[in-house]
């Protein structure tokens, strides 16, 4: 992969929402905090399954927070530290994206 692959456009992803994506074979999670787009494998480091309560639904009711449904563990959004649960200390996996004219794109 040597060009950009399109993920979503930037609307689709507004502040304080998360949606999930399956891209090359890879399920990832996307997440806008504070105009910030964060990106993750969509994979709980406890139990490798996906994290999501409901579709492109990832977050904790007020929005601070990734929550995985299955197991409660809370993941910070700005680096995907566990700081709560069975993974407490272990890491989402990061996903390289950029956003560029209007869309949100995997970084090759």
């Amino acid at each position: 992969m040597t060009e950009p692959t399109y993920i979503c456009a930037s609307s689709d992803l507004t502040d304080d929402t998360s949606r999930g994506y399956r891209l090359e074979a890879v399920n990832l999670l996307l997440v806008r905090k504070k105009g910030q787009v964060y990106a993750y494998r969509n994979l709980c480091p406890h139990v490798a399954i996906p994290l999501e309560w409901r579709e492109h639904d990832f977050l904790t009711a007020d929005t601070s927070l990734i929550q995985c449904a299955n197991h409660g563990a809370l993941f910070t959004i700005e680096d995907g530290l566990c700081i709560s649960g069975p993974c407490n200390g272990q890491s989402l996996i990061p996903i390289a994206v950029t956003e560029r004219d209007g869309g949100i794109y995997l970084k090759p």
